[in-house]
């Protein structure tokens, strides 16, 4: 059921048109492994240049891992975690920055991982659950805790659960304004041009 369905400017696969960022999860239900594993599976198939699969994920399941779970919630900027809190699952994620064929810089080491991270939120839409990309984290303090080494750059954080529609799990009161707020894009026009900068693409 699409709670707020994406307004297009020509048709778009379902899973598209519902995923979107929710602040609102469900802090009572877990994920179960092989959800998990599935969320993980989308993200390995994601392509990527040369093949190299850049994309590293550390998983932090409060329901297994609840230390792992706080560390990474820490890790979060105060505003971010007033409502990541209820999250069941976190992802730290990282891209590694040579490739490994060469050992040289890979200049298109964080496209691929956002690639990867897009099959992730794909896939949790299609298991009916609500993902949310955070790059409000404190770096620092990622790398430490989660010993992440030099070859690797910290990238984001998934908040991953079920959407829950009692908003009062959203303690900011903005925050439950842009939850219910309707969603909106750029027109195409803008983003997109036709066969030179600036001619706008007409549907």
């Amino acid at each position: 059921m699409l709670e707020k369905p994406a307004t297009t400017q020509a048709p778009i696969h379902d899973l598209i048109a519902q995923r979107w960022s929710s602040r609102a999860f469900d802090k009572d239900r877990m994920l179960s492994n092989q959800e998990i594993t599935s969320l993980i599976e989308a993200a390995r198939w994601a392509p990527s240049c040369y093949g190299d699969e850049p994309w590293r994920f550390v998983v932090c399941d409060k329901a297994t891992q609840p230390q792992a779970w706080q560390n990474a919630l820490d890790c979060l900027i105060g505003f971010n975690q007033t409502w990541v809190k209820n999250a069941p699952l976190l992802i730290v994620v990282a891209a590694v920055k040579q490739f490994k064929h060469n050992g040289e810089d890979n200049p298109w080491a964080m496209y691929d991982v956002g690639a990867a991270c897009e099959n992730l939120c794909l896939q949790a839409v299609a298991l009916g659950m609500t993902t949310h990309q955070m790059a409000g984290f404190n770096p620092e303090q990622l790398v430490q805790t989660f010993k992440l080494p030099e070859t690797v750059q910290a990238t984001t954080i998934i908040a991953v659960g079920y959407r829950t529609k009692e908003m009062d799990v959203i303690e900011v009161e903005e925050l439950r304004e842009r939850e219910l707020a309707e969603r909106q894009r750029m027109p195409l026009d803008e983003l997109c041009f036709t066969g030179e900068w600036g001619q706008g693409f007409s549907d």
